[in-house]
């Protein structure tokens, strides 16, 4: 028996997520090429984003099966086992025939011959189950975020935090969220010509649904997005409608100096590019060479050429010999906020990561207000929902730099006006600290934070 080209493609990218750290986005989008038909790249992704966000649940009910931890199984085995059990419970349109048979076949494939006996047994097993709630498996002593973490697939020291930070009702669409296939939320980049790029889109087979927070977000569904004439000519970008927001909050101006300082894969920049016009300045940095280069390619498919690229860390003191009136620090983080798109954190990330990520940010706040100018504002902004990463950094620099001030909500939403859907109002965006603030499961986007600071003006 063969075995089809989207579990042949599923099977290697988990085992690289696994076994080299990658990301489970990079590697599908770099093996879904315009020659993987459409069918096959959707059942792809299925498997491979489905397998990592019920990993948890998946290996419980193997390992009552199994008699012992999946993590004592070759990796080849675990991952056929997760592939198999997920589309037995998940996936209704797959028959259990197929999905236990190819199954067997990726462990053939991976040399390991000797375990087919054991995938095979254990997945018509868990065939014939797989109409019992998973609720069912649980030991009857298992409760509170044990429990929540089991079921909807999330480590349980997250779901402690969240509880405590959120609340129930708050942690159960957060961990509902998490494990949705998020909207595929876009950037429209010429809006005056937005009916004109709709209808191409709607041409090349995709459906458009409008943003919930920008007139010029979009989400599509359906088809492939990167293969369309408007995406390779430039005229949208693939980006989270929250992550769009933020280059906004900074109300860049014509001619003004910017400072993207943790600038890469750049999805941010274009917005402050176009803001600032051709008598600005904007210089983007990163410290990865590789990012950079990237970033550099995407902005030519936009045709925004005039970003001066920098390699730098910028942790320490920044190399420029100006001020800049507007600076974006949108700093690497755990990504919490992300996990519907990125899955895999969640089993990589460790509690005590968020101090050291902490750190980071606070050096990166540092150096950046070093080279903000007197009246100049800077955006601090996250993909994460936790308060060590967020609102604690911008605590800790308004104690300890001077002449730093929190703008307030009113001055920021004033940078957004003309740009938010009919009858938003953007004071919703913001929460009763004055922060930007989105939630998944309250929003359809991902989660994001972002304060806005502003250096006093010299007397």
């Amino acid at each position: 028996m063969t075995v089809s080209v989207a579990r042949k493609i599923a099977f290697e990218v988990l085992r690289r997520v696994e076994a080299e750290g990658a990301y489970a986005s990079d590697l599908l989008h770099a093996e879904l090429s315009a020659e993987v038909r459409a069918e096959d790249a959707g059942l792809a992704t299925e498997l491979v984003m489905g397998v990592l966000r019920w990993q948890r649940l998946l290996d419980l009910l193997l390992e009552l099966a199994l008699k012992k931890p999946v993590a004592r199984l070759d990796l080849p085995v675990a991952l056929a086992l997760r592939m198999g059990l997920y589309q037995l419970r998940f996936l209704e349109r797959v028959p259990a025939r197929a999905a236990v048979n190819e199954s067997v076949e990726l462990v053939k494939r991976a040399r390991k011959a000797s375990a087919a006996t054991l995938v095979n047994a254990v997945l018509r097993r868990a065939a014939g189950e797989a109409a019992i709630f998973a609720e069912g498996f649980l030991p009857a002593d298992i409760a509170g975020a044990e429990r929540l973490g089991t079921v909807h697939s999330h480590p349980t020291w997250m779901v402690e935090r969240w509880l405590e930070r959120f609340g129930e009702e708050r942690t159960m669409g957060l961990l509902q969220a998490d494990n949705r296939a998020p909207r595929l939320s876009c950037a429209l980049h010429d809006l005056p010509r937005r009916d004109e790029i709709f209808e191409s889109l709607r041409g090349a087979g995709l459906r458009i649904e409008a943003g919930k927070i920008l007139q010029s977000a979009f989400a599509v569904s359906g088809g492939s997005l990167t293969r369309t004439a408007a995406f390779r000519e430039g005229a949208i970008s693939i980006q989270d409608e929250a992550s769009q927001v933020v280059p906004l909050l900074l109300g860049v101006r014509a001619g003004e100096r910017v400072l993207d300082m943790c600038a890469a894969p750049g999805g941010k920049t274009p917005t402050l590019l176009r803001a600032a016009g051709n008598g600005g300045l904007v210089v983007a940095a990163d410290r990865h060479a590789h990012r950079l280069l990237a970033m550099r390619e995407q902005l030519k498919r936009l045709r925004l050429l005039s970003v001066r690229l920098v390699e730098l860390d910028a942790a320490g003191r920044l190399p420029f010999g100006v001020f800049f009136d507007r600076i974006l620090v949108d700093a690497p983080c755990s990504g919490t906020g992300t996990l519907g798109r990125h899955p895999e954190i969640r089993w990589r990330l460790r509690p005590q990561q968020l101090a050291e990520f902490h750190s980071l940010q606070s050096a990166l706040m540092k150096s950046a207000l070093e080279r903000l100018a007197p009246g100049g504002r800077l955006v601090y902004s996250t993909c994460s929902l936790e308060a060590e990463e967020n609102e604690r950094v911008v605590e800790e620099v308004l104690r300890n730099v001077r002449g730093v001030r929190r703008v307030d909500v009113g001055e920021i939403t004033e940078a957004l006006k003309g740009k938010l859907v009919a009858g938003m109002d953007a004071r919703g965006l913001f929460d009763s600290s004055g922060y930007f603030r989105t939630l998944p499961g309250l929003q359809d986007a991902d989660g994001f934070f972002a304060a806005t600071l502003e250096m006093e003006p010299k007397n």
